[in-house]
């Protein structure tokens, strides 16, 4: 099962992942992801990494608190959304290269 297979190499081939995850968390942490509700009349942003880092109210929201409330809640979760998208798509694309061993060889 293990024929023809160089362990001596698996240490390198981790560091190489180590620094590769690593640089794809620094590079996650300036992404911005915008969710928009109520037509944009409001707006929320979150960096790479899920936290808040903006949000915008138009002014004729202000005199309306449930709708605000509603468009709020809905827009922080499109926002959460976007950003668990995002980390699948980053994990996916960075263990896809290990679906093989030919790497070992």
């Amino acid at each position: 099962m293990f024929e023809g297979i160089d362990f001596s190499k698996m240490g390198a081939m981790l560091e190489e992942a180590q620094r590769k995850a690593k640089e794809i968390e620094e590079g996650n942490k300036n992404k911005t992801f915008i969710a928009k509700s109520g037509g944009g009349l409001l707006s929320v942003s979150a960096n790479g990494e899920g936290e808040i880092i903006d949000v915008t109210i138009d002014d004729s929201l202000l005199s309306d608190k449930d709708a605000m409330q509603i468009l709020l809640i809905s827009a922080i979760n499109d926002c959460f959304k976007m950003v668990e998208e995002n980390k699948k798509l980053v994990a996916s694309q960075m263990f896809g290269g290990f679906g093989s061993l030919d790497g070992f060889r």
